[in-house]
């Protein structure tokens, strides 16, 4: 990694874009294989009782995969970040002094079932000018393997060093550990995915750690909102697919609109999901659960 990460943060911004758009293009020629490798995840996880929402975070089809690739050519239209002077000054000493943004080096990055993450993650070090060590979760390990080997399969036909892109095969927790203390290789960290997760890299690590979020996302309704509006985005941010990382697990509704809207809300979605409120909030709602800190 340290000798690719060398290569990749001398590539020109044109031979980047160019491999990626390729990876994209070979990521959807090879779907069937994808989905073949998928399959396994898929049967294992099922065989081990992961509960349903796991398993579509798991699950790839051809449109997920069309996603995925179109996530890549996303990344590749980017502006490139390497190279832009973000400002310069003149010192008292009469010295030029600027800030240049260049590669960070070899970014570890430790994510749990979702395959689009290895894509999303690969695709944006890459353009990036870094080298990413990859280790996903076990519930997704063929189908991370298959994209990995694919992916570095077009870094070669590019005629690039395919260890900018790495998978560790391990999923065991003690690689894990290990991976957070490579301080001699890793130049970051980063964990991507629930709090359990990233706590236990925040504490465990002594590779420097970029921590991600954990969720909990809002919508709010102020007292100004179309009502009708407001809830059809409520109801699509929640149940549309709720497996996903920004599905909303609160809604916050303004006091002025709280009676005429919450009854709406449990009417929509009752069907579908459980609801837990504040005391104030279950005024308005007759089959929802008071909500503890935990669920805060």
């Amino acid at each position: 990694s340290r000798a690719a990460a060398q290569q990749l943060g001398q590539l020109e911004t044109a031979q980047k874009n160019e491999c990626l758009l390729q990876m994209a293009k070979d990521l959807e020629k090879n779907a069937a294989d994808i989905l073949t490798a998928n399959q396994k995840d898929l049967s294992q996880a099922k065989e081990n009782g992961v509960p349903d929402p796991m398993i579509d975070r798991l699950r790839l089809t051809d449109d997920r995969i069309k996603e995925m690739a179109e996530g890549i050519r996303q990344v590749a239209a980017l502006p490139d970040p390497i190279g832009v002077v973000e400002k310069m000054w003149r010192t008292e000493d009469q010295l030029m002094v600027g800030q240049q943004r260049v590669p960070l080096g070899v970014i570890g990055i430790i994510f749990e079932s979702r395959p689009n993450v290895t894509t999303d993650a690969a695709s944006l070090c890459f353009k990036s000018g870094n080298a990413v060590i990859l280790r996903g979760g076990k519930e997704a390990f063929h189908s991370n393997q298959a994209l990995v080997e694919l992916m570095q399969q077009t870094l070669q036909n590019c005629q690039l060093n395919p260890a900018m892109i790495q998978f560790v095969s391990d999923t065991s927790h003690d690689v894990a550990n290990e991976m957070m203390r490579l301080n001699e290789y890793l130049d970051v960290l980063i964990p991507r995915g629930g709090a359990g997760l990233i706590n236990r890299v925040k504490n465990s690590a002594t590779v420097p750690v970029i921590e991600t979020g954990t969720g909990n996302n809002h919508v709010y309704v102020d007292s100004a909102a179309q009502l009708d509006m407001a809830l059809a985005i409520v109801k699509n941010a929640k149940v549309q697919r709720p497996s996903v990382c920004n599905a909303i697990e609160t809604l916050l509704v303004h006091e002025d609109v709280a009676a005429e809207f919450l009854p709406l809300v449990e009417k929509e979605l009752t069907p579908l999901v459980t609801l837990r409120g504040d005391a104030q909030a279950l005024n308005y709602l007759e089959q929802a659960e008071l909500a503890t800190d935990a669920d805060w």
